[in-house]
């Protein structure tokens, strides 16, 4: 069964650092752009972040662009999210998927979804 498997959440205080980690399991990630998404308390799920396929090209929404990187490591069938500078605005559930295509925005053209693992920041 394909799956992916987010983990690495928890409570940070604001301006701490986190990196989730996206597995996935029964598949190969190489053929697959990996989104990052989130939704927090009350809102709609957005993208976060965006890999593509050979990791060349990574894409990010304006409010975490320049405090979040992303990078994959094929050979271990995982993606991360490097997450800096932490605010409450970035407390979330996160969610990483798969598309076997380009890196979109459209949550719902992704294939692939994992469970979801909880950031917090708050002091």
């Amino acid at each position: 069964q394909s799956q992916l498997v987010e983990s690495g959440g928890g409570l940070v205080q604001p301006g701490g650092s986190l990196r989730l980690s996206c597995v996935a399991a029964g598949f190969s990630l190489e053929d697959y752009s990996i989104g990052w998404f989130r939704q927090g308390p009350g809102k709609e799920r957005e993208a976060v972040s965006c890999i593509s396929t050979s990791g060349g090209r990574a894409y990010f929404a304006d409010s975490v662009r320049g405090r979040f990187t992303v990078s994959r490591d094929t050979a271990k069938r995982t993606v991360y999210l490097r997450m800096n500078n932490l605010n409450a605005e970035d407390t979330a559930e996160y969610f990483c998927a798969a598309r076997n295509a380009a890196c979109s925005g459209d949550d719902g053209s992704y294939h692939h979804w994992g469970q979801g693992t909880q950031v917090t920041v708050s002091s």
